[in-house]
């Protein structure tokens, strides 16, 4: 099923932000570029190192004008729990939205079939609510936020360019690339 180009689902939950239990949905990043972040549990292995990557990644993205949402299918109160009781976790400003009902991993096709759980997933979402970039890892294989910063950078940067694209590797300050016939097997 494509996904990339599509509607982003919507959704409404609980979260953890910032020691209050909070509202929180779609809505709340209408026009606005967000990453939502999808990962197995709390408590877990791999999980604490990427939302610990996430949260030094934080300011940077919010400066990038991106909200960020964690989600798992676990209740707020775990989420709490576990910003109370591990460093790591405890570095985290933005949202940790609950999903014990499943319906929001399963809106957006991570939820894992038969176990409760979310697949490793990011999703980009432009301020049109777009779809813009899916990443979907194995449970054993963190993801790299410094490289998602690149990523949100090249979206933004095609969605203000129109006619340019960004290569592979880009970085903010290269140069783009002009599709065209002339182009075409030339590179």
């Amino acid at each position: 099923m494509a996904i990339i180009n599509t509607q982003a689902p919507e959704w409404k939950s609980t979260a953890y932000h910032q020691g209050d239990f909070v509202d929180v949905s779609s809505a709340d990043y209408a026009g606005k570029w967000a990453i939502i972040f999808f990962y197995p549990a709390d408590f877990t292995f791999v999980c604490p190192t990427e939302l610990e990557d996430m949260a030094d990644n934080y300011a940077e993205l919010q400066n990038l004008g991106v909200e960020v949402y964690s989600f798992s299918t676990d209740k707020h109160f775990t989420h709490k729990a576990w910003h109370d009781s591990s460093e790591r976790i405890g570095k985290i400003q933005f949202p940790m939205v609950a999903d014990p009902t499943t319906r929001i991993s399963e809106a957006f096709g991570v939820l894992r079939e038969g176990e409760g759980a979310s697949d490793r997933a990011t999703f980009l979402i432009d301020p049109d609510g777009i779809i813009q970039f899916v990443e979907i890892t194995s449970e054993g294989v963190g993801r790299n936020a410094s490289e998602l910063v690149r990523k949100v950078k090249a979206a933004q940067y095609v969605r203000n360019h129109p006619g340019e694209v960004c290569p592979a590797k880009w970085e903010e300050g290269e140069e783009t690339l002009e599709p065209s016939f002339d182009l075409s097997g030339k590179l």
